[in-house]
């Protein structure tokens, strides 16, 4: 079973870094044998890139609006646009941008090459109402969300078939 926990977010943006530092969080706790915690920030290519080795289960932590309170975390199957049924014009549109900053864009592209894993999850956490301030704090309830994200990538992970117990 080869599995990859992908955070992602801006540090520089508040509650937008949510997803790298629950990766630091994850790394600090040393992973099980085939799976790979990566802080991938706002390059989404770079994840693509890492998925051009098969992988079975794709975890990406995020800051996400799910319209709910802040610091509230949800575990998502994310909607994925497929860009293989979009007229040419349309595809050079959604595909010019190579940095693919968020989770959506980098697993449209992931899944137009045929990298997508089968299984796919999302770890969403609701920011406060300025995520996007710029600074390096997350607010008080998106930090103390950090744990309980934590524990849904960890029973993720089990549930794919490797025992993962914090540390």
């Amino acid at each position: 079973m080869d599995v990859i926990v992908a955070g992602v977010g801006n540090l520089l943006r508040g509650d937008d870094g949510f997803g790298v530092l629950v990766a630091q969080y994850l790394e600090q706790d040393e992973p099980p044998p085939g799976v790979r915690v990566l802080d991938i920030g706002i390059g989404g290519i770079h994840l693509v890139q890492e998925l051009l080795r098969p992988v079975d289960v794709l975890i990406v932590v995020d800051a996400v609006e799910l319209e709910r309170p802040p610091g509230t975390v949800l575990v998502i199957r994310p909607a994925i646009t497929d860009v293989t049924v979009m007229p040419l014009a349309q595809r050079h549109d959604e595909l010019a941008d190579m940095h693919y900053a968020t989770p959506e864009r980098a697993f449209m592209l992931a899944h137009g090459l045929g990298v997508l894993p089968p299984v796919t999850w999302l770890v969403g956490c609701q920011p406060g109402a300025e995520s996007d301030r710029p600074g390096e704090d997350l607010s008080p309830e998106v930090r103390a969300a950090i744990g309980s994200a934590a524990a849904e990538v960890r029973r993720l992970v089990t549930e794919a078939g490797v025992s993962w117990t914090a540390g």
